[in-house]
């Protein structure tokens, strides 16, 4: 799926939509019990608890894919009888309507979810007619191309409310408030099938991880059966381990600086394109990019080699995994500059009486722990 799609079905859930039909819940203490089962119509619940669920559901599909939200293919073995996409079809193919199927499914995610407190698992049932499109891309809702059968998963922690002080209307009085367990913003997720060019697609799945880098690795084989996708932060590392082995000694400030620059330009431009699906780089397409930030020929002669030694199975690494267009910052043992990613240029290195020396320019404003300071005249500079 891409952004566009996800989109598409967060936009179902709101109270007006009746897309869902049926909403199944499991409540785990922190001993991994089961406390409370439910299961009931979507459509007898008050206009409340609709608009209240139907929030946890939208946050469940929402993040960027590669970081909060990832495309998983299920194996071919899997889909095979006793295989997890061909159990997650039939579950799906019951419409929650099997309590054995029902207590299987919660019992795989207490046995691979990994959380010390209380948690809740929603599940929903949901169909969704997919309208079809005109030649200028509206939509045409009464040109139904495919109808859309999915599961929605949310894992949601069920944490104490603080104690502390409240009015009592009542009373008209000022009490000690009531204790409650409330269930927060749902921590994992995931939505199967897929909906891959806005047609229903069996065989993949995509996973919510509100932490981009607890991925939750156990969850995922025993719930999936798929290779753990690798996080945001494993790819960021992927690519300075990538950079720091292929250059050596020739991985200069300038090269470094310069990547940065000419990864953000891609960003920028992917963007403007509207181009749904997340900006790729494959590895040449990495090669290319250290060739055109000033990387020496000489340097890149083993980076084939390099690259398939330090990323393994992952061919392909997400620009906006190895990209920080909100930072850019240079540190020291002692020191850390953190400078305006735009104004990059501002920095360079510089030997000065034998030693390696960051020069910063600066104009007539330096704070100093938030107090401003005064800079030398130009003239006194000049003696």
């Amino acid at each position: 799926m891409n952004k566009k799609e996800i989109a598409e079905i967060r936009k179902q859930f709101k109270p007006e939509n009746a897309v869902i039909s049926q909403l199944c819940g499991c409540y785990i203490n922190a001993e991994k019990e089961k406390e409370l089962t439910f299961r009931q119509s979507f459509l007898t619940l008050s206009e409340e608890e609709v608009f209240k669920y139907c929030d946890i559901f939208r946050r469940t599909l929402s993040g960027t894919f590669g970081k909060n939200l990832w495309n998983l293919g299920f194996p071919l073995e899997q889909e095979r009888e006793g295989g997890t996409q061909h159990f997650l079809l039939k579950l799906r193919d019951s419409s929650l309507a099997d309590d054995e199927l029902l207590s299987e499914f919660y019992d795989k995610i207490i046995e691979s979810y990994i959380y010390p407190e209380n948690y809740l698992i929603l599940l929903i049932d949901a169909t969704y007619d997919i309208p079809g499109r005109a030649s200028d891309n509206l939509e045409m809702f009464d040109a139904s191309d495919d109808v859309y059968h999915f599961l929605l998963c949310s894992i949601c922690p069920v944490n104490l409310s603080k104690s502390g002080l409240c009015y009592n209307p009542v009373s008209n009085a000022i009490e000690e408030r009531e204790r409650d367990w409330v269930v927060e913003v749902p921590v994992k997720g995931f939505l199967f099938p897929a909906m891959t060019d806005r047609q229903m697609d069996i065989h993949s799945a995509v996973y919510f991880s509100k932490k981009p880098d607890e991925l939750q690795e156990e969850m995922i084989e025993v719930v999936f059966g798929c290779p753990l996708p690798m996080s945001a932060s494993d790819q960021r590392e992927t690519f300075n381990t990538l950079l720091s082995d292929t250059l050596g000694d020739q991985c200069g400030y300038d090269v470094v600086k310069n990547i940065h620059e000419e990864l953000n330009d891609m960003l920028d431009e992917h963007s403007m394109t509207e181009d749904p699906e997340p900006l790729v780089l494959e590895k040449q397409d990495i090669r290319r990019l250290m060739e055109d930030s000033g990387a020496p020929e000489d340097s890149l002669a083993s980076f084939e080699e390099t690259f398939d030694a330090v990323s393994g199975d992952q061919s392909s690494l997400l620009a906006v995994n190895i990209a920080n267009p909100k930072k850019f910052s240079i540190q020291t043992p002692d020191v850390v500059v953190t400078v305006n990613p735009e104004r990059a240029d501002l920095v360079e290195t510089r030997m000065i009486d034998g030693k390696q020396c960051l020069l910063i320019t600066v104009d007539d404003h330096i704070e100093v722990n938030g107090v401003n300071v005064r800079t030398l005249p130009l003239q006194e500079l000049e003696r």
